[in-house]
């Protein structure tokens, strides 16, 4: 079941690097590459962190297929997309939340400790959007984290990792964990929350 909430996180997020490319009025080259690269350079990272070469990625044809399915549904229907299952940043909210749950699952299940697996489960999460923002060439939403973007991947992933370190396994405490770190996402652009600037430094 976690396969399939992976896939989940992998289309959603390849959805959002594509409809970045469209943004950009990039072509359907350029859409396949950032779709995938969203979608798999979080994980291929987690992997490569872990010891799981290669990364499954390289070994599981539906990691490839799924960026590339999501890459044509977004050249061909990027405005029904957008207008009936929402902007681009909802799907990254989406990603970001199946992401840092199964991240931290993995690297759980891969014997790092809860404090290790939570922070391998936030940069799963934010790896692939870090890298789709750089070829966008827009600065990573991790470095200016005034939209909140790492820290409901943090919130999921500690959540997880609670729950793992209760004894609670399978598909109900990821998917718990992916949706709270989804809502919280949600909640932050809805109502403009912000992380907070250094003492001194004001708005712009």
């Amino acid at each position: 079941m976690t396969g399939l909430l992976d896939l989940a996180g992998i289309f959603v997020f390849a959805i959002s690097g594509a409809l970045a490319g469209v943004r950009r009025r990039l072509d359907v080259v350029g859409m396949a590459v950032l779709a995938e690269i969203t979608a798999l350079g979080g994980g291929i990272l987690r992997d490569v962190v872990i010891g799981a070469t290669p990364p499954v990625a390289f070994t599981n044809m539906g990691y490839v297929l799924v960026p590339l399915a999501a890459t044509v549904i977004a050249f061909f229907w990027h405005p029904r997309v957008e207008r009936v299952l929402g902007p681009i940043m909802v799907f990254d909210a989406a990603g970001l939340g199946l992401f840092c749950a199964v991240g931290t699952q993995k690297a759980l299940d891969a014997g790092l400790s809860p404090v290790h697996a939570t922070l391998l489960g936030v940069i799963t999460a934010v790896g692939g959007g870090v890298l789709r923002d750089i070829l966008s060439a827009e600065i990573p939403a991790l470095l200016y984290d005034r939209q909140l973007y790492a820290l409901p991947a943090l919130l999921g992933s500690t959540a997880m990792a609670i729950a793992y370190v209760l004894d609670s396994h399978g598909f109900i405490p990821t998917l718990t964990a992916a949706v709270l770190a989804f809502t919280f996402r949600i909640l932050a652009m809805r109502y403009g929350w912000r992380a907070p600037l250094a003492r001194g430094v004001s708005e712009r």
